[in-house]
């Protein structure tokens, strides 16, 4: 464990704002993704004379579906582009979500453009299903590398299946997950050169290279140059490290023109720590203390490999932060109350909102014993300061428990349907959390919630 002498946060005042409407941004990038698709579902129509027969039915449909995946895979990298509009308006986690849901779509239509393209063909050409499939791979252009693409996805889209997800390292599920990029990039000459919309179309053509050289310019953008100019700038390092509870610690981070960096209370960065063993993986943590014009401060619980080595951290190692990211900031407020309910480590970004967000607060943390409380203290000290009411629930001893359910949560906070609810711990626990607080009867709108586990 390596310790310097680091500072204790001090206490902020909360700053007077009225609760914010809800931001028309999450509505407009729904529609815009929709009006794309029927734009692409035009593009058929009005490529296509008549449809008679089996043939033209099943190679049809393999046409749309085609069409359909390869303009998915240009939303899916536009975002996770990380745009700050998007990030800051829709919710790193929530478009996390979108992201994965949209995968799954992909994923299913790119297998039904396969089967039914080689089923249509097959017919159209009297010829057995294992020899059209030869017969596309090895003598269309392009359509090799579009297979290994396609099977890339397919290795891809295991991966990150839940039960194969939940096995993995995060690092490894990082890793494997920019196979993505090159299998696009595999995939995007076979749809030019074989699509029978593109063929001999220029503006279908222009189109499809704007969508594609759009969205490969805001990853380059905002996930490379972005954070490598920032790097530049800020030069950030490591100052200190504390324990805060058993197998937690806090990282403080100083460097230069930190107020440029623009943190929001609720946010994480995406840290890479220059230092054996850890400068390969740039790992999600939130700020655990109100963003100060001299340091950062980060609070980690060893969960793996990379969290648990961040106690042996040298002060003066140098670290690249990508961010800040996330929507989970007083931005989603939208009553005059607010409850913040976390578990574990997840009290890291509910502690700088507990501090800073304006109105009635009330913080229920839950932990398995009174020593895993990490910065009880501070939490104290804030409640102290503000007049704001804190709730520590514990399994053990079982005096200090209560159940996550809608009867134990309304015996914390009587008006709890009253209240916008900020949540943050492990998945289980978000999980029975949210079932309990629909159980209690509070809109979903009104919950918010990132697990930064992506």
């Amino acid at each position: 464990m390596t310790s310097t002498t680091t500072p204790v946060p001090a206490v902020t005042r909360p700053a007077r704002s009225a609760p914010r409407p809800p931001s028309p941004v999450p509505a407009l990038a729904h529609l815009v993704i929709w009006g794309g698709a029927a734009a692409v579902l035009a593009l058929w129509w009005s490529d296509t004379s008549s449809v008679v027969g089996a043939a033209d039915w099943l190679t049809g449909a393999g046409r749309i579906t085609g069409l359909l995946a390869g303009y998915a895979c240009a939303v899916l990298l536009i975002l996770m582009a990380r745009v700050p509009l998007l990030d800051r308006a829709v919710g790193t986690d929530r478009l996390a979500r979108w992201h994965a849901m949209g995968g799954r779509y992909t994923v299913s239509l790119a297998c039904a453009h396969v089967l039914l393209i080689i089923w249509g063909y097959a017919l159209e050409s009297h010829t057995g299903v294992v020899d059209q499939t030869t017969t596309l791979v090895l003598h269309y252009p392009d359509l090799l590398k579009g297979t290994i693409g396609f099977l890339l996805f397919l290795v891809t889209a295991c991966v990150s299946a839940r039960a194969v997800r939940r096995r993995v390292s995060y690092e490894t599920w990082h890793f494997l997950h920019f196979a993505t990029y090159l299998a696009v990039f595999l995939v995007f000459g076979h749809q030019l050169s074989d699509g029978a919309d593109f063929v001999g179309d220029r503006p279908a053509q222009l189109a499809w290279y704007t969508l594609y050289i759009g969205a490969a310019a805001l990853l380059a953008w905002y996930r490379f140059a972005v954070p490598v100019r920032r790097a530049l700038r800020h030069r950030l390092y490591v100052t200190g490290v504390r324990p805060e509870a058993p197998g937690v610690v806090s990282v403080y981070l100083s460097g230069d023109r930190l107020t440029e960096l623009c943190a929001e209370p609720g946010q994480f960065f995406r840290w890479r720590f220059l230092t054996h063993g850890l400068w390969w993986a740039a790992n999600p943590y939130s700020l655990s203390a109100v963003p100060h014009p001299a340091y950062l401060r980060i609070t980690v619980k060893a969960s793996g490999g990379h969290s648990a080595a961040l106690a042996r951290l040298e002060p003066g190692t140098r670290v690249l932060a990508e961010g800040p990211y996330g929507g989970f900031t007083a931005r989603r407020r939208r009553a005059r109350k607010t409850l913040l309910l976390g578990g574990g480590v997840g009290i890291t970004p509910l502690r700088t909102l507990f501090e800073t967000l304006p109105g009635e607060v009330t913080l229920v943390y839950r932990a398995r014993r009174p020593e895993d409380l990490a910065l009880r203290a501070e939490l104290d000290g804030v409640a102290a300061a503000r007049g704001a009411v804190v709730h520590y629930v514990v399994d053990e001893p079982a005096v200090h428990s209560s159940p996550l359910t809608a009867e134990g949560l309304r015996g914390l906070v009587p008006d709890l349907t009253e209240r916008d609810v900020y949540l943050c711990g492990p998945p289980g626990m978000t999980e029975a959390a949210r079932r309990a607080l629909r159980d209690a009867g509070v809109p979903r709108r009104r919950v918010h919630h990132e697990s930064f586990a992506f």
